[in-house]
């Protein structure tokens, strides 16, 4: 028997189910990203464009962890969604028992010797010597909260596998503003540790009362002694398909890291400067990570109960939405880039305002292909063949290894403005080619199924 909480995407309509998933994702998304925002404008404004720029020189390493581990947890998602879709309710329980226990011991494995190498690895960045001792405070404090960051993914990825992204939401305002209020008062009395800080013991507040209210109220997740054993197939099964997804962001960040370390070498302002255009790109990039979340569980759920044609119809739907909000967010950063930018520092210098606008308006040229990039992905992921991420992870990754060793050095910071659109033109043509061949294999074997059984009957001449 299934909760009023949960949602069934493989009946009714496509376009319905999309946007009523997505919406209350993308306020997740959002907020998630303000009080990341926030972070950055406090510590730029409170504690100078230095230490701005600290903080901006860890955001690719701390992309490559932490991203493993949102995307470990996204996958680790997907077979619940599709047992889900199935209607088979034990196997599915089974899959949140192993999947807790599995994510448990990533978490303390990661964060042992993630947090023991931060050091050597900011060196080995080339983070310039004037911030890097900041950049080691605040990047080694988010590390030690890996756990938590886990816990939070990994009970918010359970729900929405069930269809409901509207509760997450609830808790990440909460401790969004939680976030903000221990901001202000911790950047004043511990200085780049203080929102660090807050970060972790905000999302420790969302993690447990995601867990409480998922134990309250979803009567289908409630674990009997039988569901709590480790079981390896479960546990194989997981890895499968959570580990490459993990990977993908991993894989994808080892370009980032390569660029960030050209950045790095070009100085603190251009750090600093691409910081704060990653930030606000981030902010304007949220639809489309909604769109990705929703079109992985929508396909997860209908690849379940086998309904090929529903997940065509909502491709296409993610797709026409991504592509008109592209639009919007390049208008918006293409005229008032700069004035965004002046948000982050009381007294910006004329290099900084130019970087960002600069870095702002190349990028969201370009971002109907972040759009598909992150459609057709997570598409793809919902329907169980993760190792095909990993390979468009690798395109991406080329990419940005590239303009970080050839581009970057050659023509500069232009460069690197133009590394991550390069990016997702070529993990697009991986990506399309990779879902056609799927869906052909998927349909000619569902063709010769129905042939077997005597459904497809031979022509009448």
């Amino acid at each position: 028997m299934t909760n009023k909480k949960t949602v069934d995407m493989t009946t009714g309509s496509p376009f319905k189910h999309i946007l009523g998933f997505m919406l209350p994702t993308l306020i997740g998304y959002l907020f998630q990203q303000f009080y990341s925002l926030v972070d950055t404008v406090i510590i730029g404004r409170y504690l100078g464009e230095d230490s701005l720029a600290a903080v901006g020189s860890t955001g690719a390493i701390n992309f490559m962890i932490i991203g493993f581990c949102m995307g470990l947890c996204t996958g680790f998602a997907i077979p619940i969604a599709q047992k889900f879709g199935a209607k088979d309710f034990v196997s599915m329980r089974k899959f949140v028992a192993n999947a807790i226990w599995t994510a448990a011991a990533f978490g303390t494995i990661i964060t042992v010797v993630v947090y023991l190498l931060c050091m050597n690895i900011l060196k080995l960045l080339h983070t310039p010597s004037n911030i890097i001792n900041d950049a080691y405070i605040y990047i080694s404090i988010l590390f030690l909260g890996i756990p938590v960051t886990i816990m939070y993914n990994m009970a918010s990825g359970i729900m929405r596998s069930l269809g409901d992204s509207r509760t997450p939401v609830y808790f990440l305002l909460i401790s969004s503003a939680l976030n903000i209020l221990l901001d202000i008062v911790m950047v004043q009395y511990m200085g780049i540790a203080g929102p660090a800080w807050a970060t972790v013991i905000s999302q420790l507040v969302s993690g447990f009362l995601c867990i409480f209210y998922m134990g309250r109220k979803f009567e289908i997740l409630r674990l009997t002694k039988s569901d709590l054993p480790l079981d390896m197939n479960y546990v194989g099964k997981l890895l499968y398909i959570g580990v490459p997804m993990g990977l993908q962001y991993s894989i994808t960040a080892i370009g980032s890291v390569v660029l960030q370390s050209a950045v790095n070498i070009l100085g603190s302002t251009y750090v600093a400067s691409s910081a704060t255009a990653l930030k606000i790109s981030m902010f304007f990039c949220c639809p489309f990570d909604a769109l990705g979340s929703t079109a992985a569980t929508y396909s997860g759920q209908n690849m379940g109960a086998k309904e090929l044609g529903r997940i065509n119809q909502g491709l296409k739907w993610c797709i026409i939405i991504g592509c008109v909000y592209s639009v919007v967010a390049f208008s918006i950063l293409s005229f008032f880039g700069q004035d965004l930018a002046r948000l982050f520092i009381k007294e910006p210098s004329a290099l900084l305002l130019k970087n960002t606008s600069m870095y702002l308006k190349y990028n969201s040229l370009f971002y109907a292909f972040l759009a598909l990039v992150n459609i057709v992905r997570f598409t793809i992921q919902g329907m169980g063949y993760s190792m095909l991420a990993i390979l468009a992870g690798v395109f991406e990754m080329i990419a940005r290894t590239f303009a970080g060793f050839v581009l970057v050095p050659t023509y500069g910071y232009k460069a690197a403005c133009l590394a991550s659109p390069l990016a997702w033109v070529l993990a697009d043509i991986f990506l399309i080619f990779a879902y056609a061949m799927i869906m052909k294999r998927l349909k000619g074997l569902e063709l010769i199924k129905r042939k077997s059984v005597g459904i497809v009957r031979p022509a009448v001449r």
